[in-house]
């Protein structure tokens, strides 16, 4: 049975498949962290390799109480429902001033990265939901750098968070009152735990804290799950390769979750969902209108340009 964290604790979540080749720097650099007040929550999602070894050994050097993992379904749940499960299974534990954040196994976490998230947190009113999140350094699979991730600006939140995602889950932070909302909450099948996280807190009424600067050391390899681009054309040219019809099929999908969940909304935020829904299954007129909300913006704007032909098209 997992045990009550004390309070002012942090409770990182780690879900694990096939990462036997990153993870033990992953796991080095948690011991390294300035802030030293968290456990590890930890799943494997079926991995065939030698991961649960390595997080099994790291427990050993931890200590007693350390590293907890979570058992569960045999079955392969993705990243997303993973961390997801993960959220589900440590919010009962939580005291009000205590934090959840997300590693992916394959990054390296700078030595500040927790103790920066904790007190951008802890700057709010613990009533607030609130979510952090920072840039990274980019790096190679032997961690040589290659740039800065982009900025993010201008300052996101709702309705921006339904047409772009702004966060990267290895830099979250979440506050008590976050990880209650988002344990109380069912995504969609397209969407990835990071947007999810993003669109839940925002629609909610919550704040979104960003930092502008790089906590974690994201390795770029040919096995990423989702990789940064940090350059114009290069995200132009990936934006093309997805396509519009997955695009808007996930906003379609983050739509219909929202409106089946009122509960997650604000008054203000569901009627914004509800005209953005409406237009999407209306005339072209009513989409041209929709487009004129405020806030509705995506960070740059040749993004902006293109998801306007998309939505327009339907």
């Amino acid at each position: 049975m997992l045990q009550r964290l004390p309070e002012n604790r942090v409770a990182i979540l780690l879900s694990t498949f096939n990462g036997e080749r990153f993870l033990p720097a992953q796991l080095e650099s948690l011991l390294a962290q300035t802030f030293e007040e968290w456990t590890l929550y930890w799943r494997d999602d079926g991995s065939t390799d030698k991961t649960v070894a390595v997080v099994e050994a790291f427990a050993r050097i931890a200590g007693q109480g350390r590293c907890v993992q979570l058992q569960c379904t045999s079955t392969r749940l993705h990243p997303a429902a993973s961390y997801l499960t993960l959220l589900g299974a440590v919010q009962n534990l939580l005291a009000d001033t205590d934090m959840v954040a997300f590693a992916d196994q394959d990054d390296v976490w700078l030595p500040n990265k927790l103790a920066r998230g904790v007190t951008a947190l802890r700057s709010l009113d613990t009533e607030v939901p609130a979510l952090y999140c920072a840039r990274q350094m980019l790096v190679d699979e032997a961690l040589n750098p290659i740039g800065l991730s982009r900025k993010i600006t201008p300052s996101p939140g709702f309705p921006a968070a339904l047409i772009q995602n702004v966060t990267t889950g290895c830099t979250l932070v979440l506050n008590r009152r976050a990880v209650a909302m988002l344990a109380n909450s069912t995504p969609p099948a397209a969407s990835l735990h990071d947007w999810w996280c993003y669109l839940v807190i925002t629609a909610g009424g919550g704040r979104l804290i960003t930092d502008d600067e790089a906590t974690v050391l994201y390795r770029q390899h040919p096995a990423n799950l989702i990789g940064a681009v940090n350059s114009m054309p290069r995200r132009a040219l990936a934006a093309l390769r997805r396509g519009r019809a997955i695009y808007m099929e996930v906003l379609r999908q983050h739509l219909a979750a929202l409106l089946a969940q009122p509960h997650l909304l604000t008054p203000a935020t569901r009627a914004q969902v509800e005209t953005i829904d409406r237009a999407l299954k209306g005339s072209l007129l009513r989409r041209l209108a929709a487009l004129f909300m405020p806030g509705l913006r995506r960070q740059t704007a040749p993004e902006m340009a293109g998801f306007w032909i998309w939505f327009l098209a339907g």
